[in-house]
């Protein structure tokens, strides 16, 4: 078997289907140098010519998204968001989570959006692609600039994360959910360490998380937590425990998805499963396709997040019971857009709505 690569969720780089060709690792023996294993980061810096928008797909739950980072250095292995490094001439796999597109230029282009004539302000997500907090966020402080701006111009914002990193920015947070601008979605998705450092292997532990949720619930900040993905087999037996955990830490609402294994993440996830529990690769791969008709994916809207069949209902069951027990009902978009206002006179920019 094949060794592991330690630190990296993604074990292979699959090939980028806009691409006529590709190398492939068939014979190790045969190939002077190879990338792996010890995969190191790259940050590269980009001047964007965009950056917020406007989400169609009706089951997401968010109106319009923003990114600062392209690519995502905590390499969860399920991240949906893998399939869009492919645009770039990247893999989904491991030149996700180690090459990473910094959009330096953001808090200018965040600006120029809001002051456009045409805006009428609601909430925003920050991240939805990738992690706004992961680790590059450390190094280049974009997430922090881009809440400033939104603070400045009443602005609210939606944020999903599961890293610790956040709590840097808890007393801005803290200012702008006095004004209900701000929510924030922590996304746990298991307490067994060994399968979080398989599964997410550069993310803060679930204790953190929780941690999050109750230093940013006590500072007066609207925060939930996100269950997902649930991956029969895997991590579907601790919602409960998730969703009690939270709400004792402070948390008011809750979301969860069913695994999908949608584009590339198929191979991916499949390779990872196999290398990582070989003992019952077979029944988790054969659970997650009874999730969705014989398939690892469903790209239907309104199904393709939830799954369907009695293992996808039976999740939905226990979400449906512990959403009512443990209070986490309450509305993730309840922010105030009411009170925007644009910092300075308003200029009319020419942008394309």
């Amino acid at each position: 078997m094949d060794e592991i690569i330690k630190g990296r969720g993604a074990q292979i780089n699959t090939p980028n289907r806009f691409h006529r060709h590709s190398l492939e690792k068939e014979h190790v023996e045969g190939i002077d140098e190879w990338e792996e294993p010890g995969v190191k980061t790259v940050f590269l810096e980009q001047h964007a010519k965009s950056l917020v928008n406007k989400v169609e797909s009706p089951d997401v739950g968010m109106f319009y998204s923003m990114n600062p980072y392209q690519g995502c250095e905590h390499g969860c292995i399920y991240c949906y968001a893998r399939n869009s490094h492919e645009y770039l001439g990247f893999s989904a796999g491991l030149d996700f989570e180690s090459k990473i597109m910094v959009k330096k230029n953001a808090p200018e282009l965040l600006r120029k959006f809001l002051l456009h004539p045409k805006w009428k302000s609601v909430p925003i997500s920050l991240s939805g692609n990738t992690d706004c907090y992961q680790p590059a966020e450390q190094k280049f402080g974009i997430t922090r600039k881009l809440l400033e701006v939104c603070d400045s111009f009443h602005q609210p914002v939606g944020i999903i994360t599961k890293n610790a990193g956040i709590l840097r920015d808890k007393e801005l947070l803290a200012k702008m959910g006095k004004r209900n601008l701000v929510s924030v979605l922590v996304s746990i998705t298991s307490f067994d360490e060994q399968l979080r450092l398989a599964m997410e292997p550069r993310t803060t532990t679930a204790s953190q998380r929780l941690r999050v949720i109750r230093e940013l619930s006590a500072a007066g900040i609207r925060t939930g937590v996100m269950l997902g993905p649930m991956i029969p087999g895997l991590n579907e037996h601790e919602m409960q425990r998730i969703m009690k955990a939270a709400s004792e830490a402070g948390a008011v609402f809750s979301a969860y998805t069913f695994i999908r294994l949608n584009g590339a993440i198929k191979l991916l996830f499949h390779d990872w499963l196999y290398k990582h529990f070989p003992d019952r690769g077979d029944k988790v791969w054969h659970l997650i396709e009874n999730g969705h008709g014989g398939q690892v994916n469903d790209s239907r809207y309104g199904v393709r997040m939830r799954g369907e069949g009695n293992i996808a209902e039976l999740v939905a069951m226990q979400y449906r019971k512990y959403i009512q027990k443990y209070g986490l009902d309450r509305e993730r978009w309840e922010l105030d857009a009411s009170s925007f206002r644009p910092p300075g006179s308003q200029l009319s920019l020419g942008l394309d709505f």
